[in-house]
């Protein structure tokens, strides 16, 4: 093994923290891993990890060589990237993820899009409802809502989505509309107990009201939920995309708008640095432009 590979075996096993995580990512087998540990520290004559049984964290001096071996293989990978074009023509496969309905909805149209114009290229939409880790699992390009936390990820903002209350206007009609939150008490009220689902529900800008609501009827999913609602059958809270189009066609309408929490951004992430492959970067641009436009989404802070 030759000692750029060891570099990055050494650069990924500190991000991931752990010689396991590291096997994973870069399909090597976990005797390989420590082997080229070893060849470093050997040849650098330092020990640069610090293992317990709990973690894998660099020592000073491999705090002090991560940041060189960084800034060695990107330098490597800008000119091996200049020499073959890679800037130039996107080529080979690209994983977008997004949350199940959102990637559904929006990001799989982008997608098609994206491999219709670039021939060379495969596609693979990983569209699941849990947090995905991007450099771990090799995706190239995520479609995140919500509050980003702290990371080395790049961001850019799309736009944003609601948590809409919202009914049939037949139910609304039968049932009256609600001025206030602590009027859903006597609704129908249609749940969806799917993931980042709660019972409890926020309103305010300041979240200054907090609600338990006590369901009827429960659905494991939101569409199922949706669809209760358009049926007529009560009230149902989701993400404003989700409606977007029955909210537009009058078969929902909104109630207890005035009362709705601080929007959810939305933005196109990716993990790569400052030298972008043409393939992501081709896709990152058609997704920011599409989005941007996307009616489902709100566009003004």
């Amino acid at each position: 093994m030759d000692k750029l590979q060891c570099m990055k075996v050494f650069v990924k096993v500190v991000e991931l923290g752990g010689f396991a995580g590291a096997a994973r990512a870069l399909r090597m087998s976990p005797p390989a891993v420590t082997r080229a540990i070893a060849m470093l520290e050997e040849g650098i004559g330092a020990r640069l990890l610090q293992r317990t049984t709990r973690s894998v964290k660099p020592t000073e001096a491999g705090a002090r060589y991560l940041e060189d071996c960084r800034r060695i293989l990107l330098e490597v990978d800008e000119a091996d990237a200049g020499a073959a074009g890679a800037h130039g023509t996107p080529s080979g496969t690209l994983t977008v993820t997004a949350s199940t309905r959102f990637g559904t909805m929006h990001v799989l149209p982008i997608l098609t899009e994206y491999l219709d114009r670039h021939p060379a290229m495969t596609g693979q939409a990983l569209f699941v409802d849990r947090n995905t880790n991007l450099v771990e699992e090799g995706i190239d390009v995520a479609v995140r809502i919500g509050h980003l936390p702290s990371s080395g990820y790049h961001a850019i903002k799309v736009g944003s989505v609601r948590r809409v209350v919202c009914a049939s206007p037949s139910y609304l009609t039968a049932a009256g509309r609600p001025e206030h939150p602590s009027d859903l008490g006597q609704h129908n009220i249609i749940a969806s107990v799917g993931t980042w689902s709660s019972l409890e529900w926020r309103f305010g800008q300041d979240h200054q009201i907090s609600l338990q609501v006590r369901p009827r009827l429960f659905c494991n999913t939101n569409e199922a939920a949706i669809d209760a609602a358009l049926q007529g059958w009560g009230i149902s809270r989701v993400l404003s995309y989700q409606v977007a189009a029955d909210i537009h066609s009058g078969r929902l309408e909104v109630v207890l708008a005035q009362f709705e929490e601080p929007a959810l951004p939305v933005h196109v992430v990716h993990a790569e640095g400052r030298r972008v492959t043409a393939k992501s970067r081709a896709f990152i641009d058609l997704a920011v432009e599409r989005l941007r436009s996307n009616p489902a989404l709100v566009h003004a802070d």
